[in-house]
Formats: structure tokens, sequence, C-alpha cells
């Protein structure tokens, strides 16, 4: 166990607001070890447009960073291909983006941080730069070799897991197997045990068509997939519900009694959390052999090196990934 909690975040995209809530979240106190992986340049040129006052020093590969002090960013410094102005993407500089990663999970699995908090990227640009990229997610499973993960968002007073991610909504009933549904329930409970210190986990689990399938009249999954699952999962010892239909469910005691929700597709369970927390939220990486946490919105180009991007999601992945570093030494 060490004395403070060490955290690398990635910058994102440097084009976008990444930089922006990065270096507003680092004004504020944190008792941790935190450093940034990105182009210092664009960090000390993004810091001059917003009028922050801030002091930047390189890091070298092996050299772990100070406790952090507010106003103060230590940097592994991964230089951009290209110029950056803010706002506009360029496809040269996707291969930093993806550096940026890459080097995290260097670090993560160096044991030098136990924690990585990632600022938003543009997929589409990595994409059309011919990199494959979905997500961090996805990402991050790929590079520690993880048979899943599952992703969770989490606020004050919500945390909602998705049993699948970024996938077409005609591809998400394939997806869903009484094996992947069972993996993410044990992820689930295992992590929740691990990083949040519940004991016995209680997960709500919504169901995939309107009404949970109306007795099968409205699709047969709850009945051949999701309820199989279900059973094994109670064999097992996770608490989990039958599939409760969505449409209602956020209001249903079940899920108000519930440690969190399992949503069968990212757009049923998510406009929920944040519409309720929007800004606020954090997104969270379960299965992982190290913690990953980011923020809830994007990289909205548009709001880049204005002032006008608030680093309250940033602020609390930070929080989060402290917390969860400390639950975990327990």
């Amino acid at each position: 166990m060490t004395e403070h909690a060490r955290l690398v975040i990635t910058a994102g995209e440097p084009a976008g607001i990444g930089p922006d809530v990065v270096l507003g979240a680092l004004q504020s106190p944190f008792d941790a070890q935190i450093a940034v992986v990105g182009d210092v340049q664009v960090l000390e040129q993004r810091a001059i447009a917003l009028g922050m006052d801030l002091q930047f020093a390189l890091l070298q590969p092996d050299a772990a960073p100070p406790p952090h002090i507010p106003g103060q960013v230590s940097v592994y410094h991964i230089p951009c291909a290209s110029p950056v102005e803010p706002g506009r993407l360029d496809v040269a500089n996707a291969s930093h983006v993806v550096e940026t990663l890459r080097t995290s999970v260097h670090l993560l699995k160096d044991k030098r941080f136990d924690s990585v908090v990632t600022a938003p990227v543009q997929k589409s640009v990595i994409n059309d730069s011919g990199l494959s990229f979905t997500g961090h997610t996805e990402f991050f499973c790929e590079q520690f070799g993880c048979e899943d993960v599952v992703m969770l968002l989490v606020n004050d007073g919500l945390r909602v897991a998705l049993a699948t991610t970024h996938l077409p909504l005609r591809e998400v009933p394939d997806a869903i197997t009484q094996e992947s549904l069972l993996r993410k329930l044990e992820i689930i409970h295992n992590d929740l045990t691990r990083l949040y210190g519940i004991t016995q986990p209680r997960i709500a689990m919504l169901g995939l068509n309107p009404h949970a399938g109306e007795g099968g009249h409205l699709g047969r999954e709850e009945i051949e997939t999701i309820m199989p699952a279900r059973e094994e999962a109670l064999r097992r010892g996770i608490d989990v519900t039958a599939p409760i239909p969505a449409d209602t469910a956020f209001t249903s005691k079940q899920v108000l009694d519930a440690d969190i929700v399992l949503a069968m597709f990212h757009d049923q369970g998510l406009p929920v959390l944040k519409a309720r927390g929007f800004g606020s939220s954090v997104n969270i990486t379960l299965g992982l052999p190290t913690i990953r946490t980011s923020v809830d919105h994007g990289t909205a180009l548009e709001l880049a090196a204005t002032g006008e991007a608030s680093s309250g999601s940033m602020k609390a992945a930070i929080t989060e990934a402290i917390a969860c570093a400390l639950n975990q030494s327990l």
C-alpha cells in the first residue's frame, strides 16, 4: 500500500476540451500522486488561452510524480505530430491520442500507477486515420487481455452498468447471451465488492424488450437468455433481480433498493443517469486489473480554449479513482 493513490491522466483529443478540463481539475487539491500524459506544449498553450497560472514539470519515463499540489502539473510528454488548433480535428494527431493511452497502460503494468483517468477522445478521427478504435472501454480490455469488462456510470444517486456498450441497436440482441450476461454479472458482483466495499451487491437487471418481453409476446430474450443467466447467477451467490421493464424501472422499489442497475444497452439506462447528473457523472471500467475512470462527456470541440468547459466531471472522475484505489488497498 502506498502513501497516496497514484493516478495517471490521459489528456484526450488535443483539439477538444480534454486539456481544458484536466488543467481545470488540477487546480484543485487531491490527496494523490498525479501525472498527465499528453503534449506539454499543447497543455501550456491551453493554460495561457484559459488564463490559468500553472507550473509544468516534465517527467522522465521512469520517474514517479510527486504528491499533487494545486496548480502544478507533472507531464509525461507525448508530442503531437501536427500543430493543434483548438476546435479543429487533425487526423495527423490521431496516433498521438492512441499513444497517450498506450503509455498509460505501460505505466500501469509497470506498477508505477494504480489508476488511470481518461479525458475524452474523438473516436471518428482515430478511425479516419486508419487505426481501429471502438472506445476506451474496449481499448483497455484488449490491452490488459481481459475476457470481458463492464462499462459503469455513476453519480451521487445512481450506478448504471451496461450489458453491451458501443453497438448498433440491431446487433444488441445477438450480443446478449447467457454466457456473456453471466460474465457481466460476475464482474459487477466482484468489483462492487473490491472497489466499493459492498459485501453483497444488489443488482437490479433491466429487460431487453418493452415490458420485459410481456411473457414472450414482445420478444423471447427475457425467457430464453436473461432469466437462465439470472438463475445461474443466483446459484453462484449473486443477488440479481428478474428482468424489470425498463420504462418504469427507475421509479420501482427494486431499483431504488439496489446498489446498481444493469441495463441491456447503451441508451437504455444512461439517459436516466445523465439526466440526473450530467457533468458530474463518472465512467468506470469494471473487470480490469487496474482502476479506470473517465468523464461523462465528449470532446465538445466548440468549447475548446473558450473557458466555458466545466471540469466537474473530471474532478469527479479523479475523486472516484482515488476512493476506489483506497478501497482496493484496504
